[in-house]
C-alpha cells in the first residue's frame, strides 16, 4: 500500500487510517502487506525508475515488482488526488516500458485499488483518476476495488474526527479485499499473456 497523504510521519493521516480497514482485511486472508509513506521518501520529480543521487523511488520500484496487489491511497485536495499520489503515479510511467522474461509489461498479472479521503464530493473523480492511470500502466484494476470516505461538498470534520460513514467506508473498503485478493488469486492461477505483436 502506498498512502499519498501530504502528512509526513509520525502525523496521523486520515487516509492511512481508512486503508488500514483494507489492510486489516488483506492480512485477514494471508496477504503479507507493506505500507510505503511515499511523502517520507525523497522522491525525485522525473518518469524514469531511477532519477540519481538521493533518488528513494527505485527502493518503491522493487516493492512494486514484488507485489501482486497494490493498493494506492490518497485524500482528495481541490478535487483532485494529492499532489504526492500524482508524483507516484509519475514515477509508475517508466513501468509501462519495463518487461519481464516472457515480454509482458511488469505490471501485468498485478491488481490494484484506491482508497480516498476527503471533505468534498470528488471521490469517485480520484478513483478514476488513479485506477485509469494505474491500467495504463498495466496493473488489472477488478470490480468495486474502492472504498472512500467524505462528508459531502464544503469543509468538514476528518475522517479520525468523525464516525458518520465509517461503517460504509469499512464495509466497502472489505469489499475491496477480497475483489483484489480473489482476482490476483485468479491471476496467479491463469496469467495473462504478453500482448501479441
Amino acid at each position: 500500500m502506498i498512502n499519498c497523504t501530504l502528512k509526513p510521519s509520525p502525523e496521523p493521516s486520515n487516509t492511512e487510517a481508512l486503508a488500514g480497514i483494507v489492510v486489516a482485511a488483506l492480512k485477514g486472508y494471508g496477504v503479507e502487506v507493506d505500507v510505503v509513506r511515499a511523502v517520507d521518501l525523497n522522491i525525485a520529480p522525473g518518469v524514469e525508475t531511477d532519477m540519481g543521487k538521493g533518488d528513494e523511488w527505485p527502493g518503491v520500484h522493487e516493492k512494486l515488482l514484488a507485489a501482486k496487489i497494490l493498493v494506492i491511497a490518497s485524500p482528495t485536495w481541490v478535487g483532485r488526488p494529492s499532489s504526492v499520489a500524482q508524483r507516484v503515479l509519475e514515477r509508475m510511467d517508466a513501468m509501462i516500458s519495463e518487461t519481464d522474461e516472457d515480454g509482458r509489461p511488469v505490471a501485468y498479472n498485478r491488481v490494484a485499488g484506491v482508497v480516498v479521503t476527503g471533505n468534498e464530493d470528488g471521490a469517485h473523480h480520484v478513483i478514476s483518476e488513479i485506477d485509469g492511470a494505474l491500467g495504463d500502466i498495466g496493473y488489472t484494476i477488478p470490480g468495486q476495488a474502492w472504498t472512500y470516505w467524505h462528508l459531502g461538498p464544503g469543509p468538514g470534520p476528518n475522517y479520525l474526527d468523525e464516525q458518520r460513514g465509517h461503517d460504509w467506508a469499512a464495509s466497502t473498503g472489505r469489499a475491496m479485499a477480497s475483489s483484489l485478493f480473489h482476482t490476483a488469486q485468479a491471476l496467479a492461477a491463469h496469467p495473462v499473456p504478453a500482448p501479441p505483436s
